[in-house]
């Protein structure tokens, strides 16, 4: 069989069906730019109003950032696909991709986990809040994210590039993968399959049992506040998490938790769809639509005050 270590690959995308292309152009293309200006709002705001200058705001702003960066991993080239109805990309470009692709997805879980400690501490320990989400706390927690999620990634990335693959194979997604890549090779890929499940699978459970544990504490915390009043103001600062929360794992599941396949369903491109590129863009309007600070930080920003 014809096997290189560099072959050409071939990103079938949304549709197959020309016709399509061209509507699915605009949406995306509207979907990306509304993606960027929400997440570059946000930054904004918070950058610029001294008073978010907190930690649970400090943390938001990594995820719009990780956000910002997440769209633009998959956006521009499915868009190029889209417009020129070619969908071929070079190996190194596909290993590029996928890399960065791996590196934003994974902050997104991680960074989710830190906010639920984030929200932990400031309603089971109100008191001690201040002195246990320091600076220098919250730095290292973000840091040693981006740490964790680029070795892992990198790891992943360097072992699929020793691999040979068939030359001239069509990948049936419309970014590049780790599954339909291995399903894709020549070589023995056992090792690179275990490693991605382990070091993914680490990460991902890790992230959820945090998230999980942190908001059942809060929960118990907040059954023991005596008036619905206060019980509705602690839970208040948790809604949009949760939200953003539900949405993201509830289409990482729909998309993941089945075997890689060399075909595509509708079912999963739709939860592709969302998980790579509806979410990231919906998590910025989540929280500014249910913060008033953030709001009023954003009419100062657009002198709409």
């Amino acid at each position: 069989m014809n096997c290189s270590q560099a072959p050409t690959l071939i990103l079938l995308g949304l549709s197959s069906d020309p016709e399509k292309w061209q509507p699915l152009f605009s949406i995306f293309l509207a979907l990306y730019l509304l993606g960027l200006l929400g997440n570059l709002l946000l930054l904004l705001a918070i950058g610029a109003d001294v008073h978010l200058h907190t930690p649970m705001y400090f943390f938001l702003s990594q995820l719009s950032l990780v956000d910002l960066c997440f769209i633009t991993t998959t956006a521009p080239k499915m868009l190029e696909a889209l417009w020129t109805g070619d969908g071929s990309i070079s190996f190194s470009g596909c290993l590029t991709q996928l890399y960065f692709f791996a590196v934003f997805a994974d902050m997104d879980n991680l960074l989710l986990a830190v906010m639920a400690i984030d929200r932990y501490a400031a309603i089971c320990h109100p008191l001690h809040y201040s002195a246990l989400m320091t600076p220098f706390r919250c730095g290292v927690l973000v840091s040693g994210s981006w740490g964790v999620t680029n070795c892992v990634s990198l790891t992943n990335t360097l072992l699929l590039s020793k691999l040979y693959f068939r030359t001239n194979q069509e990948i049936p997604h419309f970014f590049c993968e780790f599954g339909p890549l291995l399903l894709l090779s020549c070589s023995d890929t056992h090792l690179n399959k275990i490693l991605v499940i382990i070091l993914v699978g680490i990460l991902g459970i890790s992230a959820v049992l945090c998230i999980v544990s942190s908001y059942g504490c809060i929960f118990y915390a907040v059954a023991r506040v005596p008036s619905a009043q206060g019980k509705r103001k602690a839970l208040s600062t948790c809604s949009s998490h949760l939200s953003v929360v539900l949405l993201f794992y509830s289409t990482v599941f729909a998309t993941y938790l089945k075997p890689p396949s060399s075909s595509r369903s509708s079912e999963e491109v739709v939860a592709a769809v969302m998980y790579s590129l509806v979410t990231p863009t919906l998590n910025p309007f989540i929280y500014s639509l249910r913060n008033k600070d953030v709001k009023s930080s954003l009419r100062r920003i657009l002198n709409m005050e």
